[in-house]
C-alpha cells in the first residue's frame, strides 16, 4: 500500500485528489494538510511514502516544508511531489534543490497522477526529459544559489559515472543513455544507481541538480 499526504490549501482541491487517490486499491491518503507547518508535522506522525506538496501555500510554504521533509533522517523513505499551476515555476529548480523527487502539474490527467505517484513511491524521480531541460536551462543558471553538493565530491566519480551523470542531467532515460553509449540498459542503471550512492543522491532529481551545479552538463550542450 503506497501512503500519500496531500498537501494544499484548497479543500476542494485535497478531496479532488483524495478521491481519486483512495479509489485506487494500492494507493491511501492518510493524512491532509492545509499549509506547511501542517504538512511537516503530519509527515513526521504518519511518515507517507509521497507527499503530493502544493508550492504555494499562506505562512510556510511548499518550498520550506520539502526542505525540512528531506532534511528529517526520519523521513528518509518520504518521496516529495510539487503540485504547481504553471509547468515552468520558478520556485520549481529550488524545490528539486532541496530534496523533491519532481513535480505535476495540477490540471495533470487522472491517469498521469496515479502513474505518477506509483512511480515516485517506487524510487524513480517524476521528471520528463523535455521538462527537465526546459526547467533547468531556465532556472539553473541563475546566481546566488550555493551548491547542493562541494565539488571535491565528484572526484569518487569514475569517468564514466561522470558521463552518465552528465547525461542524466540532460534529461535522458536509462535507455537513451544507453542507446548515446552504446551499452545495456541495465549497465546505464547501475551506472547512475552508483553514481547516486557516491554523492548521496536521494534520487534521480537531485542527480541531475548536482550535474548542473557541478558543471558536468550545461543548458542546450546536447542540441
Amino acid at each position: 500500500m503506497i501512503r500519500v499526504l496531500l498537501a494544499d490549501d484548497q479543500g476542494l482541491v485535497r478531496a479532488g485528489f483524495r478521491a481519486l487517490l483512495d479509489a485506487e486499491p494500492d494507493i491511501e491518503v492518510v493524512a491532509e494538510a492545509a499549509d506547511g507547518i501542517e504538512a511537516v508535522r503530519l509527515a513526521g506522525q504518519t511518515k507517507p511514502d509521497v507527499v503530493l506538496m502544493d508550492i504555494r501555500m499562506p505562512g510556510v510554504d511548499g518550498l520550506e516544508a520539502t526542505r525540512r521533509i528531506a532534511a528529517d533522517p526520519a523521513l528518509a523513505a518520504t518521496r516529495i511531489v510539487i503540485l504547481t499551476t504553471f509547468e515552468l515555476d520558478e520556485y520549481l529548480f529550488e524545490a528539486l534543490r532541496v530534496g523533491a523527487s519532481g513535480f505535476l502539474v495540477k490540471d495533470t490527467e487522472p491517469v498521469e497522477l496515479l502513474r505518477g505517484v506509483r512511480a515516485v513511491a517506487a524510487g524513480d524521480a517524476l521528471l520528463s526529459p523535455g521538462v527537465t531541460r526546459r526547467l533547468i536551462a531556465e532556472f539553473a543558471g541563475r546566481g546566488g544559489v550555493q551548491p547542493a553538493v562541494p565539488e571535491p565530491s565528484l572526484e569518487q566519480l569514475t569517468d564514466r559515472e561522470r558521463e552518465v551523470m552528465a547525461l542524466v542531467g540532460a534529461g535522458l532515460s536509462n535507455e537513451e543513455i544507453a542507446a548515446r553509449l552504446v551499452v545495456s540498459p541495465a549497465t546505464a542503471k547501475t551506472h547512475v544507481s552508483r553514481a547516486m550512492v557516491k554523492l548521496g543522491a536521494r534520487d534521480r532529481a537531485q542527480l541531475v541538480v548536482y550535474a548542473y551545479e557541478a558543471g558536468l552538463v550545461r543548458p542546450g550542450w546536447l542540441g
